[in-house]
């Protein structure tokens, strides 16, 4: 069969529905899902989007005429459904486009918890099972049964935290329409001294409000001027598929990831001392040298889900996080929530009894980062790349995700897009004046 290959992505696939990802090409990757993992069960959830009961409808067809029987856990978020694998012990495919653009679908499937299937391990081989009609001969038809595992979901994430440790605080969250305000309404129902301004809490595929990427500024301006304006301790953001998560502090200022996962990482070694953290290798110093003070071991790793899961999974660490607002849990199957960090926030600022702008200070203090910056460029990525490793060579250089350069008081990472034709700029300085004249100076070369 004939299918867009660009749909088929590093760590899941996706596409415009219905051109390049419509039902035809939905079913076929189902059927090619049972054929790959040779399983006899598989879990399905979808997401809010208007295609999203045809390609589940598809999809499952797919698998059922290829044999395996599905678990429908409904319209959930991905977190859910993750909670779903782990705890069902089954493969997954969750219907989603995480956070792209409202005319997207795609799906995340999950091999068994914590293993994803990615572009080196499964993805590649569904494309080339559906372009040849590489097709297993099925033993049996499948059938589909029906569970709501959403109480048990909101159970096990309330679990993880001292919820009668609460303070009174006041929490402004905006899920933009995507999967996560169902869910969060219900937690926060089982947290009275939590007052919980909602905004778009209900699932709409429409996205009559905003798009579903808090990471992009306009997404957020309102919820940014919210938290001030009703004097609100935090701002939550969610994303569509709710498995990224951001924190607007009490100024109504955004907090970047490598913050937010320093932050999280040393407060939670206070729970497990001398454990392992995760992060990616965008990050800032403060990740490293706030997860060694509170005597931790802080691992770097390269970009992607896939990658920090297997790796979490093999030293056993307590936490990981993304500078692109991924937090992934030992005690959540090693996998990423945007409810779990939300939650262990909360009991942060009761048990430390303070601002987060007064847990933020120090690190705005000493690091100042560049945020990612990505730029379009018309040649190889690669060629960029190896010229900013040789006009830099007398820095420390790695190449464990595209190129990264270590300096005493300044260091960078430029690594490509796995999807478009970008190389993302991340860049950290002991100064302002310094970020700002590196940043300028490697942005210069980049664009030249």
């Amino acid at each position: 069969m004939q299918v867009n290959p660009g749909i088929f992505k590093a760590y899941d696939i996706r596409g415009i529905y219905p051109t390049d990802l419509n039902e035809e090409v939905g079913y076929a990757i189902g059927r090619a899902f049972a054929s790959f993992l040779q399983v006899d069960t598989v879990i399905v959830g979808r997401d809010m989007r208007l295609s999203g009961p045809q390609m589940f409808d598809a999809v499952t067809r797919g698998l059922m005429d290829q044999g395996a029987d599905v678990i429908n856990v409904g319209m959930v978020s991905t977190d859910q459904y993750y909670y779903a694998c782990a705890t069902l012990g089954h493969a997954g495919m969750m219907v989603t486009a995480s956070h792209n653009p409202k005319d997207y679908s795609g799906f995340k499937m999950v091999r068994k918890m914590p293993q994803l299937l990615s572009g080196d391990e499964g993805i590649q081989d569904l494309r080339r099972i559906v372009e040849n009609d590489a097709y297993t001969t099925p033993a049996r038809q499948g059938s589909m049964t029906t569970v709501d595992l959403s109480e048990e979901f909101i159970t096990m994430v309330l679990s993880l935290i001292d919820a009668e440790s609460l303070m009174p605080l006041k929490v402004v969250a905006d899920t933009g329409n995507g999967m996560v305000g169902p869910s969060l309404k219900r937690v926060f129902e089982r947290l009275p001294s939590v007052e919980l301004i909602g905004m778009y809490l209900e699932p709409d595929g429409s996205l009559p409000n905003h798009g579903l990427d808090p990471l992009q500024p306009e997404n957020r301006a309102e919820l940014q001027a919210r938290v001030p304006a009703e004097n609100a301790d935090v701002g939550f953001a969610f994303d569509g598929d709710g498995d990224r998560f951001f924190t607007i502090d009490d100024r109504g200022d955004f907090i970047s990831g490598d913050f937010m996962t320093a932050l999280l990482g040393s407060y939670l070694l206070e729970k497990y001392p001398g454990s392992k953290v995760l992060y990616d290798v965008r990050a800032s110093w403060a990740v490293p040298d706030l997860i060694s003070d509170a005597g931790g071991t802080a691992l770097m790793e390269r970009v992607g889900h896939a990658f920090i899961k297997a790796r979490m999974a093999k030293e056993n660490a307590i936490f990981a996080g993304e500078v692109s607002g991924h937090y992934y849990f030992k005690d959540f199957f090693f996998a990423d929530s945007g409810i779990v960090p939300a939650l262990y926030i909360l009991e942060m600022l009761s048990k430390k009894k303070a601002k987060l702008s007064e847990l933020l200070a120090p690190l705005e203090a000493e690091y100042f980062i560049s945020g990612e910056i990505n730029t379009r460029i018309a040649g190889e990525p690669a060629a960029k790349m190896k010229e900013l490793a040789e006009m830099f060579n007398d820095g420390q250089i790695e190449w464990l995700d595209g190129v990264s350069v270590t300096y005493d008081d300044w260091h960078f990472n430029v690594r490509p897009s796995n999807t478009e034709p970008l190389l993302r700029l991340n860049l950290e300085a002991k100064s302002k004046a310094l970020m700002e004249e590196k940043r300028d100076q490697i942005l210069e070369i980049i664009r030249s």
